[in-house]
This record gives C-alpha cells, structure tokens and sequence, in this order.
C-alpha cells in the first residue's frame, strides 16, 4: 500500500517539475517524465501516465489554433510519418519497454537530444527538400516513439532547422507532439502485452488525469519564470542533467 501511494505522490512531482521544464522552454514534458519514471516504473507504466498530460498540454501550446492551419499543411507530411513509425514500431516489438534494448535506446536518446541541445548546429532545411526530410524525420522519431515513449528526437532538431518564428515554431512542436501523443496512445491500445491484458484502462486513465493536474500547475509556473529567468541558461542545465541521466541509464541498461 505504501509502495502504491510513494509512487503516485514521485510520479506527481515528477510531472510538476516536467511541466515546468515545459512551461520555461516549450518543451520537455514526455523527456524528463520518461526519463525520470523509469528510475522506479516500467516505462510501458510510464508511457501510459504520460498520455493526458503530455496530450493537454500540447493542445494548450498549440494557441492559437486559428493561425495551425499553414503549420499544420507546411508539416503535414512530417505528421504522417510520425503515426506510421509510432504504430509498425509497436506493432513490430510490442509496448512501449517491451524490447530488451529499450532502456538503453531510451538514455541514449537522451544523449542526442541532450547533446543536440547543447551544441547542435544551426542548419536550414531548404524549402524544396522539407517534404520528404519531415516524413523520413516523422518515421524515425515515431520508431523511438514507439521503444522510449521520447518523442523529441530528431523531431525537435528538425523543427529547429526550418527558420520558423517563434510563435510557430511553439505551434508545430505543439502539433508534433499532440500527434506523436494521439499515435501513441493508439500503439499501446493495439499492441498490448499479454501479461498486461489484465490491467484496467480506466484505472491507468484515471492516474494519467491525475497527473495532469500537477503537469499544469508546473507549466503555468514555468510560463511565469520564463520572465524572470534566462530561457538559455534554464536549458543549459536541463540538457546538462538529461545528458547525465541518459550515460547513466546507457551505462546501466
């Protein structure tokens, strides 16, 4: 009993401080959620108490939705790789922690994206190659979708090369994310394992609502420290440490 409510009451500081990650730099919520989850949960367990937080709060980062339709044509190629890659990876290997090298493939997709983060160049994508480079990018980020449950590499590099402004680039990795989300959800309901045949979505739904509440409060915070803290200085650090997590969890598969 003791171990079910230390879990909850980790889990839900877990989602405050990724929503502050979120709220300060846009991003973040399913990274340091799943990398930190996975300290103390199988990350199928994870995966799924990720999935009304990370898919609230990407709506809520997609505002306003009056102006996503040219992101929303601009990336829409990108959108269909991500499915496609997020539901054959599961189909292929099963749930979200199922594969033997999922731990691993987890931290070190959190090197990369640390490491991008850090000193990831500043290239541009010409307009003319966007298409298929967004629906290959789309296939490989939804592929670590589907063994990690990250689902920010190399989405969020992608997305960083297109010169987008600032509201829209907000805008399209709220659109990617929401997708990658909605596609993740539809994997693990397809392709669950049969030893998990017996564990009640309702009450998986029910803990993922409650770790939205403090997901929320996190973001709404982290959007109010973004005006007194440096963004740039914020993400140092964060890369920093998911840097460190990821050779940790790498290290010890």
């Amino acid at each position: 009993m003791w171990d079910g409510w230390w879990t909850l009451v980790a889990a839900m500081a877990v989602f405050a401080l990724a929503g502050v990650v979120k709220g300060v730099v846009g991003l973040g919520l399913p990274t340091v959620s799943m990398a930190l989850l996975a300290l103390f949960m199988p990350a199928g367990q994870a995966a799924a108490w990720l999935l009304l937080p990370s898919l609230v709060t990407n709506v809520v980062q997609m505002r306003p939705l009056a102006l996503l339709w040219p992101v929303l044509r601009r990336l829409g190629w990108m959108q269909l790789g991500i499915v496609t890659g997020t539901l054959g990876g599961m189909l292929w290997w099963g749930p979200v922690g199922e594969a033997a090298v999922a731990r691993t493939a987890l931290g070190v997709a959190l090197v990369l994206y640390a490491l991008w983060g850090l000193w990831g160049p500043g290239l541009q994508v010409p307009g003319r190659h966007q298409a298929w480079l967004g629906l290959a990018c789309g296939l490989l980020t939804g592929a670590i979708t589907a063994m990690t449950g990250v689902f920010v590499v190399p989405a969020v590099a992608f997305l960083q090369s297109l010169a987008l402004a600032r509201q829209a680039l907000m805008q399209a990795m709220g659109l990617c994310f929401t997708v990658s989300t909605l596609a993740l959800g539809a994997g693990m309901a397809l392709a669950r394992a049969p030893d998990h045949e017996s564990l009640p979505w309702s009450s998986t739904a029910l803990v993922s609502a409650l770790m939205l509440l403090p997901a929320l409060a996190g973001m709404a915070w982290g959007e109010r420290l973004r005006q007194s803290l440096s963004p740039q200085v914020f993400r140092r650090v964060l890369m920093l440490s998911l840097l460190a997590l990821g050779i940790y969890m790498c290290v010890r598969g």
